[in-house]
């Protein structure tokens, strides 16, 4: 696992072993909020022992951008923290969550200590505000990557944690790609110091206008490209022909991944636009 102190009191996480997923905390006098978990318990579990032990607090409250089980299956390993998020998000866990927890552990016997923990404090619309020592943490909505996305402003410091609204690839498969742009153009009009992504590294302020205009490009591009195919009868020929270059983007994100992501981002465009 990385970490890195991005500015007083507001650390970053990054995964060394599942799709360079990311989670925060910010410190408090007396206590912390954490955004986010991380895809194994090990790495969660390592996450809350830094916390504790070299930060020398408790958490509080945690955060889930989302119901992905990557950011939100370690919400467990915080006993007595609330768990704070949208309302789709304990909607998408405390219907599916334990179903998609079940399948997993067969698969994986590292994920045996996990227990679905679903948001006890939701919101729907607007903003919800904690105030952190002397920082204030506004939550707002985020959507596009999925229905229930929210993000976390440090206000004080302009950082901010875009969950999976922001990603080195835009992700859209259980989302909504209009939804997606306009989550993105807002964030790149906050006039923000760093983007703490849902996956990959922090993005800094001279690199913001870039990043934001790289996804929105992407996004448009692969809309372009899915509604050029039409409802032609080899469209998945057609989508294969479609490059990850091509639409603005590179292979290397991710660790590799990108591409895999691109293949499915077009396989659900091509689903939304023309099969609903």
């Amino acid at each position: 696992m990385h970490r890195e102190r991005v500015s007083e009191n507001v650390f970053w996480f990054q995964s060394e072993v599942y799709a360079q997923v990311t989670a925060g905390v910010i410190v408090g006098p007396q206590w912390a909020v954490v955004v986010d978990t991380l895809a194994l318990p090990e790495e969660t579990l390592s996450m809350r022992e830094f916390i504790e032990h070299e930060l020398g607090v408790q958490v509080r409250y945690v955060i889930n951008t989302h119901y992905h089980a990557d950011h939100c299956w370690g919400n467990c390993f915080f006993p007595g923290a609330v768990v704070i998020g949208h309302a789709r998000c304990r909607h998408h866990l405390v219907e599916d969550g334990r179903a998609s927890l079940e399948n997993a552990q067969k698969q994986n016997p590292n994920l045996r200590q996990v227990k679905i923990v679903p948001p006890q404090i939701t919101f729907e619309t607007g903003e919800m505000t904690l105030r952190v020592g002397k920082k204030n943490l506004i939550l707002f909505t985020s959507p596009g990557h999925s229905d229930d996305g929210i993000s976390a402003l440090v206000e004080e410091d302009r950082v901010l944690f875009a969950g999976d609204a922001f990603m080195p690839l835009p992700f859209i498969v259980d989302g909504d790609t209009d939804d997606l742009l306009a989550s993105i153009k807002k964030i790149g009009k906050m006039g923000l110091e760093n983007i703490i992504q849902g996956h990959g590294d922090i993005i800094l302020r001279g690199e913001i206008d870039a990043a934001v205009r790289e996804n929105v490009n992407y996004l448009n591009n692969i809309k372009k490209a899915v509604k050029a195919g039409g409802k032609r009868k080899n469209a998945d020929e057609y989508l294969e022909e479609i490059t990850i270059e091509e639409c603005g983007k590179s292979r290397v994100y991710l660790g590799g991944l990108a591409e895999t992501l691109h293949r499915r981002n077009l396989r659900a465009l091509h689903r939304q636009t023309f099969e609903v």
